[in-house]
Order: structure tokens, then C-alpha cells, then sequence
């Protein structure tokens, strides 16, 4: 079972500009960008160049591990082992979530703005 997972460089540059922007630590952002991912029907591609930040399992997704896991399995529309979902699978997801949050950072202009189209998004 690994326990740890290791963005793109881009990843890790986007995580630390979106942190010092909004405020919200990069774990919270980080699952507000594995669920975008998960929006997205289309399998993510898997993440190749990893010289970014390295994240624990534990922090990232907390005591809702098992949560994120049947998400990810759900999305897969197959049963995903343990070593497939972490890091394969999540990092994935994180990667082309990254990038629509900060799509819908830009979008938004401001953190509040986020807040209001993030929540509003799923209506």
C-alpha cells in the first residue's frame, strides 16, 4: 500500500499559488480539485513527470480515504485495487483538477467570487 504520491511540477507550483491566493491549505484545495476531476466523465491521464510536491496519503484525504477511494472506483466504473487508487488514480484526478480550479480561479477573480461558483456549480 503506498502512502504517498507526488505531483507534477505544475501541480505543485498551481497548489502553492492557489494556497497563497485563497488562503485554503493546499490538502482542502487539493480535494476541491480531485472532485472537479471527478466531473469529468473521461478517465484523466496518469501523471508522468512527478517533480513536484510530495504529499501524504493521510493528509490528502484524512479519515474519508474510503470515501474518495469509492468515488474514484465509481468514476473507473470498475473495481480499482489499492495500489492503482493511490497515487495512480487520485494523482490523476488532482493533476486535471488543478488545472480547472485555477481556471475557476481566474474565472471568478477573487476568493469569494470561487466560494459562490464553487458551491453554485452542482445547482
Amino acid at each position: 500500500m503506498n502512502f504517498r504520491l507526488k505531483t507534477s511540477k505544475v501541480t505543485g507550483e498551481k497548489l502553492a499559488e492557489l494556497q497563497s491566493t485563497t488562503s485554503l491549505t493546499w490538502n482542502i484545495l487539493s480535494r476541491i480539485a480531485v472532485s472537479l476531476s471527478l466531473r469529468d466523465p473521461s478517465m484523466p491521464p496518469l501523471v508522468e513527470n512527478k517533480s513536484g510536491v510530495d504529499i501524504h496519503r493521510n493528509a490528502m484525504t484524512g479519515e474519508n480515504d474510503y470515501i474518495y477511494k469509492a468515488l474514484i472506483r465509481q468514476h473507473a466504473q470498475r473495481n480499482v485495487l489499492d495500489e492503482e487508487y493511490f497515487p495512480d488514480l487520485f494523482n490523476a484526478h488532482l493533476e486535471r483538477g488543478i488545472v480547472l480550479l485555477d481556471i475557476e480561479y481566474r474565472h471568478a477573480g477573487n476568493y469569494e467570487k470561487l466560494l459562490n461558483n464553487l458551491i453554485t456549480m452542482g445547482n
